[in-house]
């Protein structure tokens, strides 16, 4: 079975090829859905496949760059893009980046950069996991307590108002987000934006992981702008990730490459998507497959810690990682094919009356 796996030009790696094409493939439509670059599946996803946690950091940032830019010209036919609000937040993710990408460096220079990585993706993955689902919870009780009172909760209100505190904070200068309906001080989007950069030059990530829910729970961003505008913020972000990984000799770009391919042809199929998904069906899909991902990443860091099990840690974090990606990829495109059957057939009923 020699002929599965390539050697990696850059990086000296073995690498089995047909795990690049689904994760690229797979990611792609799940990116397209969710607004995000997929690297919170990729980086870890490239690590269990063989790649140094570096490698797999710099690779991802170069497929996600090319694979956002489609997906976000995509959602712009949409009106799902904010691009005020996304050049304002660029501000702070470039600062943020570089600062994540020099602690790499110096983690990877006293030989601890796996370790930590891996540990603050539990971390992360574990809070984000609480707040999507937390969320459901609290807006399904408010949605119950209305239900009482004959009353209707508001579409476009979340469970936790943490957006709506922070927009009460008046900082000047003042600045309106027509088109996302948010009218905030200035240094709200630029702070949210230093944090999550920052963690995305940590973990390899064009920082939708991090973005889209605080796009969503602290600016108060509609779900559906806050998935087109943070993926138009995740292109130009991660093209300067890329840049800055490949100038440090830490990208992997025949990886990038195949992984490429697939992820533009799924881009296509997550962004029409959102069209019949709309708010809290995102992001309940979005909670489960933060879980899923926790779980690999945990998996890859038991292989690690218990040398006498590598072998069995290793294997089931990788099929972990392919199946979640296969299995989200796979549902969301049973959900766009079946509204896209809906659509037409109320199209025709319409036309026949």
């Amino acid at each position: 079975m020699d002929w599965l796996y390539m050697m990696m030009p850059i990086s000296g790696v073995n690498i089995f090829w047909p795990g690049l094409i689904i994760l690229g493939l797979g990611v792609g439509i799940i990116g397209g859905f969710f607004g995000l670059g997929g690297a919170w599946m990729v980086t870890p996803g490239l690590n269990i496949l063989g790649f140094p946690m570096a490698f797999a950091i710099g690779t991802d940032m170069a497929q996600m760059a090319g694979k956002s830019l489609i997906s976000t010209m995509r959602h712009g036919k949409f009106g799902n893009v904010d691009y005020l609000l996304g050049i304002v937040m660029l501000v702070g993710t470039i600062v943020g980046m570089e600062i994540g990408a020099q602690m790499i460096m110096w983690l990877e220079r006293i030989g601890q950069v796996d370790r930590v990585v891996r540990w603050m993706y539990v971390v992360l993955l574990t809070i984000i996991a609480w707040i999507v689902f937390g969320d459901v919870a609290k807006r399904r009780a408010k949605e119950r307590a209305a239900r009482e009172k004959n009353q209707e909760v508001d579409k476009l209100e979340s469970g936790f108002d943490w957006g709506k505190k922070l927009q009460a904070i008046r900082v000047p200068p003042m600045i309106h987000f027509k088109h996302a309906g948010v009218y905030c001080s200035f240094w709200l989007p630029i702070c949210v934006s230093l944090f999550t950069g920052w963690l995305a030059g940590i973990l390899g990530i064009g920082g939708g992981l991090i973005r889209m829910p605080a796009l969503v729970y602290l600016i108060g961003c509609p779900t559906h702008l806050a998935v087109g505008t943070d993926l138009f913020e995740v292109a130009i972000s991660g093209l300067y990730g890329a840049a800055s990984f490949t100038y440090k000799g830490r990208t992997e770009l025949l990886a990038a490459v195949i992984m490429l391919v697939g992820a533009s042809i799924g881009a296509q199929i997550g962004v029409v998507a959102t069209k019949y998904v709309k708010g809290y069906g995102i992001r309940i899909v979005f909670g489960l497959a933060v879980i899923g991902c926790l779980f690999s990443v945990l998996l890859r860091q038991l292989a690690s810690e218990v040398p006498s099990m590598r072998g069995l840690f290793t294997t089931l974090a990788t099929i972990d990682v392919l199946a979640l990606v296969s299995l989200t990829a796979i549902y969301i495109t049973y959900r766009m094919v079946k509204g896209a059957q809906a659509e037409l057939a109320a199209k025709k009923q319409a036309a026949g009356n």
